[in-house]
């Protein structure tokens, strides 16, 4: 069997030896290196599997994979070779992404300047790991509003209901500092539990109180419509201010934790940094984030609010135009991310962000051009970029995500953007129009021109309920998505030359998919007559060139749904569609007639190809590599021909069971996007044997 992505992806890095440290974002593998030289950028990118291959400043290199790059970090980080960096074993099943088309290598744009990359690499590693919640909490407001919109619910925040729905999706941006503190100090290598205690400070009950003591003075800000108090702490002034939901405060704070933490660590005793490391921290950048960075926070973010809020009011053609031009550009790069940023600091101090409805536009363009690339796919018959185009557009419709639409696709076809643009552009003029002519009015009756919203909204499908004015968001993000899906179905995508390569390989596809029954009948008497003297089990039955139908179960038990095995790779089909099965028998038997490609030397995973080339894995429990072949007596060996119902493994589960991993065995088969259709049978009791999948070729 070839080898997985993983081991190639290591190999052409320059080979585990060459790597520090590896991390991922939501799309690409993050690699610090020994020596950049090292890696073979070109087969990097034409890497099946690989969207593009990106070096950084000094010897830091980014591998984009796309949506399934956590799958591709965990069997990376399972290889054996990679033991040092504290994974088990994967012992060799670790599989390819769906990806199927390779895009060219971002734009080189970054990585030329180390601090500012490591800036935005800074940003973007305090956002990330929260971008879930946000994501879900964003959802959660867009139903709301949705049911309010519907009268199936009442809009009354009186009622103990309502309180408790607001609960759940405000508790994600009141406590959004802590979020981000916790994530900031973790990227800057301080204790990131110091980091969040920190924040924390500014939003105890004791914090906040103070605006309410006898010595406090405020004054109200009627731009912002917010409220400005100084407190007396032991004769000093200290600005007070509501901290929940900013992000610019925790973000600084972070940067000067790190400097003291580290700067602690130099000058205090090993044995003794446990207390008095995070003692000093507390007491020190405690303070001076009160006093000083909490302040600064909040300015900064005020004045860049303000500073936009101003050109959207005085200039909104403008704004509304150039938003979603700029953003095509500065995604690929990550520079969206100060946007991000901005948009939360918005709802924070204004009480609404008028940022997100232009973002949308551009988002819907994105989209807009991938719908039009999968109906010329599915026209063309081109089967890679039907998948990588369906893929790509799903998750952004339905999560808002554009970066595997931008690697997958529009980063490759550059005639995209020429006609995606166009969308952005056209979108942003009825936004303009529209919103100036049916401005918005905020909660506060401040009068907007322009589509607003009160929640951090990834820009799909499912939020828009959350846009104020919806109607002319939905108009103008249906204007910009129809635009390029035109202009895509109309010009195309593709030079002349692309064209005709993808309707060459089309054609080819058909000829080959053809039974290739007469080449197998003509082979040589001679190999045959070899064959039938050898008469081992290697030796090809008389019916190899039969397709395989049916994939039988390898052990007796209860067959359920891979999404109940509890394994989130299986259950994401990242290794195809199959079954799980709960064992009442210690024997496990090949379900298919072929070749075994694989056998682990642990005994918990086999690889079986079959002669018209359906590959079936079988996985003997969850996670039982770690008991090191304790328990498996295994009866076979890699290469070796197999019948359907010969015996592959023993496996005492009760030790697994002892061991603490699950003993369901997961069978699936690996190449099920080349075939038409993989049918499990769920939910019944099977003998080793019995039929539980259904294949169509």
């Amino acid at each position: 069997m070839a080898d997985s992505l993983a081991s190639q992806i290591i190999t052409a890095i320059g080979g585990p030896e060459n790597v520090r440290s590896l991390t991922h974002c939501a799309t690409r593998l993050r690699f610090e290196l020994a020596d950049a030289s090292k890696v073979d950028q070109n087969a990097l990118e034409h890497m099946k599997g690989v969207l593009g291959a990106v070096p950084q400043s000094g010897d830091r290199f980014q591998v984009v994979i796309g949506g399934g790059v956590a799958t591709v970090y965990e069997n990376i980080m399972h290889l054996p070779e990679m033991a040092n960096a504290g994974a088990a074993s994967a012992s060799g099943e670790g599989q390819k992404s769906n990806a199927d088309v390779k895009a060219e290598a971002r734009s080189k744009a970054r990585g030329k300047v180390a601090w500012l990359d490591s800036f935005f690499e800074y940003l973007a590693d305090s956002f990330r790991p929260i971008l879930g919640v946000l994501l879900g909490a964003s959802i959660i407001i867009a139903l709301v509003n949705l049911l309010i919109s519907l009268n199936v619910i009442p809009n009354d925040e009186a009622s103990a209901g309502w309180v408790f729905i607001k609960a759940i999706w405000k508790g994600v941006f009141y406590f959004l500092p802590i979020m981000v503190a916790y994530n900031a100090a973790k990227k800057l290598k301080v204790d990131p539990w110091l980091g969040g205690a920190i924040m924390a400070i500014l939003m105890t009950p004791q914090f906040t109180s103070l605006m309410d003591a006898k010595t406090t003075t405020c004054v109200e800000n009627a731009a912002l419509g917010t409220k400005s108090c100084t407190a007396n702490i032991f004769g000093i002034p200290m600005a007070l201010s509501d901290y929940s939901g900013n992000v610019f405060v925790p973000l600084l704070m972070a940067a000067v934790l790190a400097l003291v933490y580290h700067g602690l660590k130099k000058i205090i005793p090993e044995s003794v940094q446990l207390v008095f490391v995070p003692f000093f921290c507390m007491i020190i950048v405690g303070a001076l984030t009160a006093f000083i960075i909490g302040p600064i926070g909040v300015w900064v973010g005020n004045g860049l609010g303000v500073g936009l809020a101003w050109m959207n009011t005085h200039a909104p053609f403008i704004f509304a135009i150039i938003i979603p031009l700029l953003y095509p550009f500065l995604v690929p790069l990550g520079l969206h991310w100060p946007l991000n940023a901005l948009m939360l600091m918005n709802i924070q101090t204004l009480g609404y962000d008028f940022i997100q409805g232009p973002m949308g536009v551009w988002n819907f363009a994105c989209f807009g051009a991938t719908a039009g690339v999968l109906f010329i796919a599915v026209r063309d018959k081109d089967k890679d970029m039907r998948q990588t185009a369906l893929g790509a557009l799903a998750a952004g419709l339905l999560g808002g995500v554009s970066e595997p639409s931008l690697y997958g696709i529009h980063l490759r076809y550059k005639l995209v953007y020429k006609r995606m643009l166009v969308g952005c552009g056209l979108g942003g003029v009825v936004i303009a129009v529209l919103g100036w002519l049916f401005p918005s009015v905020t909660a506060a009756g401040q009068t907007v021109h322009g589509v607003t919203t009160t929640a951090f909204a990834f820009t799909s499908l499912l939020t828009i309920p959350v846009f104020d004015q919806m109607w002319v968001y939905a108009v103008s993000i249906a204007v910009s998505f129809l635009t390029s899906f035109f202009l895509i179905i109309t010009f195309d995508y593709r030079t002349p030359e692309q064209k005709a390569e993808v309707l060459a390989r089309a054609a080819a596809d058909q000829k080959a998919a053809a039974p290739a029954v007469e080449a197998k009948e003509a082979a040589p008497a001679a190999t045959t007559a070899t064959a039938t003297a050898t008469a081992t089990k290697t030796e090809v039955p008389a019916a190899a060139a039969a397709a395989t139908t049916v994939v039988n179960a390898p052990v007796a038990g209860h067959v359920i749904a891979l999404d109940e095995t509890g394994d989130p790779v299986f259950a994401s089909r990242a290794l195809g569609e199959g079954v799980g099965i709960q064992p009442t028998d210690s024997e496990v038997m090949a379900p298919v007639s072929g070749v075994l490609q694989t056998v682990a030397e642990t005994g918990h995973a086999f690889g079986i190809k079959t002669d018209d080339g359906v590959e079936v894995l079988v996985h003997v429990g969850i996670d039982t590599v770690k008991m090191n072949g304790e328990g498996f007596a295994v009866k076979v060996k890699a290469d070796e021909r197999v019948n359907a119902g010969d015996p592959l493994v023993s496996v005492d589960f009760a030790k697994v069971k002892d061991a603490g991993y699950s003993t369901t065995t997961l069978m699936t088969v690996l190449n099920t996007a080349a075939l038409t259709s993989v049918t499990p049978k769920t939910g019944i009791d099977v003998k080793a044997g019995d039929e539980v999948i259904d294949i169509q070729r």
